[in-house]
């Protein structure tokens, strides 16, 4: 079992940058395949980035691409999300996922476990 938690939302004015934090606990992520997914109210969740068990493969949404950063560290069993640019746009809630595939990375419904989410919220 694998326990996420996420951190660093916040309030930020339209351009600014905030940076997520996804701790793993109960299990190592090494062999895990990690995403970032965000859901706004009355919308699906979306995806926005992922990244391979080794951090060799990163792929992104072409709503975040360039914009926002995936990252992981697996020695300290975590794994980030650089946010720029943001826009109104990006407000919602974020969350971390993990899933022991790579395959379909970008569905939601593949991803095992799931963090609680943190509210992100840009001001225009």
């Amino acid at each position: 079992q694998v326990q996420l938690s996420e951190s660093g939302g916040g309030l930020v004015q339209a351009g600014g940058s905030l940076r997520l934090s996804c701790a793993a606990s109960g299990s190592s992520i090494r062999q895990f395949t990690m995403g970032w997914f965000r859901q706004a109210p009355g919308e699906s969740r979306e995806f926005l980035a992922a990244v391979n068990y080794s951090g060799t493969i990163i792929r992104y949404a072409d709503s975040v691409k360039g914009r926002f950063t995936i990252s992981r560290d697996n020695a300290k069993n975590s794994v980030s999300l650089q946010m720029n640019s943001l826009k109104p746009d990006d407000t919602a809630v974020y969350y971390c996922a993990a899933v022991l595939s790579w395959i379909n990375y970008d569905s939601a419904r593949a991803y095992e476990y799931w963090g609680q989410g943190t509210q992100v919220t840009v001001s225009s």
